[in-house]
């Protein structure tokens, strides 16, 4: 593809350390202040120590409306429950797909006392007119995801969307996100398409990996401008998380753990919280 159709980075964002759920220690690459420039997707974490007092607290029961959440765990195992009736463990390589909707209740708690846990937690909106669908949940083992392996060595693992020729775990409606986990030997060059009108960004969480000639470094988060396709070189062997998805240029209203298109929705998801309304 031609150098002038490749997008390049647009901003460099370096993530803030941070603690959540009843104390797990973790990384914020971006929350509010991109959700416009990287709508539809509302926040991601990193989350990664080999101190278990770092992440043994867990996430107890907590609720969520109005977006999806997915969780990639590199390392270790998590058990899920949730208040629609749905259970699972997310263990190594594998991925958490949620869709919250109308309202869901739920809590992600380790099933694991020593060792490292490491992973990322992504946030995709919901377009208004699904933002009261019902609830949905499904965990991915490892050996379930789309993977492809090229004549360089780069691997790549298909979390959505489609690259290469091979079809995500999860296709989405409207936000078509595109998800990928790539795994780069030193040297190697990887393109993907990304339609012009798409939000995306990198995030790299092995080694570095430059974009045009601008470095990109493990826990930074690389937002990238215009084009219709971008190319990664991998400096080191390095790993690699790509994002991309279709704006949905609405308004986003958002206090904690619910997010809505305006302040009566939010209300509205409060009063159903405290009255026991939500699934």
């Amino acid at each position: 593809m031609k150098e002038n159709s490749l997008r390049a980075i647009e901003r460099l964002v370096s993530g803030r350390p941070t603690s959540d759920g009843a104390g797990v220690r973790l990384t914020r690459l971006f929350e509010r202040d991109l959700q416009r420039r990287l709508d539809p997707f509302l926040m991601l974490d990193f989350f990664g120590s080999e101190t278990p007092d770092d992440y043994l607290a867990g996430f107890p029961d907590h609720p969520h409306r109005g977006f999806e959440t997915i969780t990639y765990m590199l390392e270790g195992r998590m058990r899920h429950r949730d208040s629609a009736g749905h259970e699972g463990l997310l263990e190594t390589g594998g991925m958490q797909w949620m869709i919250a909707g109308r309202g869901v209740i739920h809590s992600e708690l380790p099933e694991q006392n020593e060792g490292r846990m490491a992973g990322f937690q992504l946030w995709l909106n919901l377009p208004a007119a699904d933002k009261l669908c019902a609830p949905w949940y499904r965990d991915f083992p490892a050996e379930e995801l789309p993977r492809f392996t090229l004549a360089n060595g780069i691997t790549g693992i298909v979390l959505a969307g489609k690259s290469q020729g091979v079809i995500g775990a999860v296709q989405r409606p409207i936000t078509e996100p595109l998800i990928l986990d790539l795994h780069l030997p030193a040297g190697a060059r990887f393109e993907q398409e990304i339609p012009a009108d798409r939000h995306a960004f990198l995030v790299p969480y092995t080694g570095e990996v430059q974009v045009l000639g601008q470095s990109v470094s493990a826990a930074q988060l690389g937002i990238l401008g215009p084009g219709e396709a971008v190319e990664l070189q991998g400096t080191e062997a390095s790993r690699v998380l790509l994002v991309a998805g279709q704006a949905l240029d609405e308004p986003i209203v958002q206090y904690g753990p619910f997010v809505m298109n305006d302040e009566p929705g939010i209300r509205t998801a409060m009063e159903d919280f405290r009255a026991g309304r939500l699934a």
